[in-house]
């Protein structure tokens, strides 16, 4: 449970609430089972999706499927490492899917660690891995044998279907191994923040502080995919801040989002040194409100143009119309940072087991963490650490959000 203190700043009362050092665990709080039960856990997340993408092999009646985006081959093989290049879209391997048989489409590199380490072939897939040079020859027989191929990647070959959205649409409804490994990230990435943010000293530059977001991060076993740092003026004049050389003088935001087994997680923090101007502080208490807002209503059945109009309407209320157009507010999370956004009129419809980061921002102040939505509620996933939080409510509703940390 998460005790509370007293955290005073400008005169306005928030709170300080206290959470415990995270550690891997799964929705329940259980500890990360041991290697014999997590490949069996593991085995059993690979067959439910299996079954789940041949159900819509069947239904578009196509004879092989192959995966090659990063995002769905992380998904299909229940969180195996295969992206080298961190950059790009595309994993270091490909899968083809068949109604009796799973393929990895790998080479002469990447086969030896993908059976030992990441134990494709004992889960039940055949790994292809063909002399480095000659890496499209599988992938080029398998084709030729199929009457009718679906894929994530059109360039593959000729008269592909497209199957993006139905692979969207499975990989963001989350089964319980896919919670954990969300949780796993989720507890690193509002670590790093935290120990990070201990370290900070004005003078320090930007880059300084992204490697240390960077060093927390990875130490712990997860991925970098999201590292945004911003300092003083940087705040208010840009939403995407790459970090630079420029010292920090008062005022910081940190954004991280961290991957755990193709998992992310998304989290944004403020700090100030000295007093807090009146109008920053009003600011981070409308933009947290709006937060609240929006993570309380996030309940399965209703839609992300729903959410886009309570966002909208947030805004309004309090006072900043305009904000909602300079950036976007975010979305559903799970394989990419942003699954889908929510725009006006979207209709996609949010589900239980489904994960959220909601990002609220004013010019000079944001409010962000990822969120699991189910059937008794949202839960705030990335928040489990000492902070002061602003008490926030909608429709009966409480909720405390992350305040500006004044050191």
């Amino acid at each position: 449970m998460l005790g509370t203190g007293r955290y005073e700043t400008m005169g306005r009362s928030t709170t300080m609430e206290t959470g415990r050092a995270f550690e891997a665990r799964d929705h329940q709080g259980a500890e990360t089972p041991p290697p014999e039960t997590a490949m069996e856990l593991r085995r059993d997340e690979i067959a439910g999706k299996l079954k789940d993408l041949r159900g819509r092999m069947r239904d578009r009646r196509l004879e092989l499927v192959v995966l090659r985006q990063a995002p769905n081959v992380a998904w299909l093989t229940a969180g195996a490492s295969t992206s080298v290049v961190l950059t790009s879209d595309t994993s270091a391997v490909g899968i083809a899917v068949s109604q009796d048989r799973v393929t990895i489409l790998a080479d002469t590199i990447e086969a030896p660690r993908l059976e030992d380490e990441e134990y494709l072939a004992a889960l039940g897939m055949q790994i292809d891995a063909p002399v480095w040079w000659d890496t499209g020859s599988s992938l080029a027989s398998l084709l030729a044998r199929s009457r009718a191929t679906g894929s994530d990647d059109r360039w593959i070959g000729p008269d592909i279907t497209d199957i993006s959205s139905d692979l969207r649409e499975l990989r963001t409804r989350l089964r319980p191994g896919e919670i954990q490994r969300l949780y796993q990230a989720a507890g690193i990435a509002g670590q790093a923040l935290q120990k990070t943010i201990l370290e900070l000293e004005p003078g320090m530059t930007e880059l300084a502080i992204a490697g240390e977001v960077g060093r927390h991060t990875i130490s712990e076993g997860a991925q970098v995919v999201v590292n945004l740092i911003a300092s003083d003026q940087r705040i208010t004049r840009y939403r995407h801040p790459l970090p630079t050389a420029k010292p920090v003088e008062r005022y910081v935001m940190l954004v991280l989002c961290a991957s755990v087994g193709g998992l992310i997680a998304a989290i944004t923090r403020l700090v100030h040194f000295g007093s807090l101007p009146a109008e920053l502080e009003d600011k981070s208490h409308a933009v947290a409100e709006i937060d609240a807002r929006l993570i309380l209503t996030s309940r399965p059945g209703r839609t992300l143009g729903d959410q886009f109009s309570c966002a909208e309407e947030a805004y309004r209320e309090a006072g900043y119309p305009d904000a909602i157009r300079e950036h976007h507010q975010g979305g559903s999370i799970g394989y990419l940072g942003r699954e889908v956004m929510a725009q006006p009129g979207d209709p996609t419809v949010i589900e239980s087991s489904q994960a959220f980061a909601w990002n609220p921002s004013i010019p000079g102040v944001k409010s962000e963490d990822t969120i699991l939505v189910t059937p008794d509620g949202p839960e705030v996933l990335t928040g489990r650490f000492e902070w002061p939080v602003i008490p926030c409510g909608f429709a009966g509703e409480s909720l405390n959000r992350p305040a500006i940390l004044v050191r």
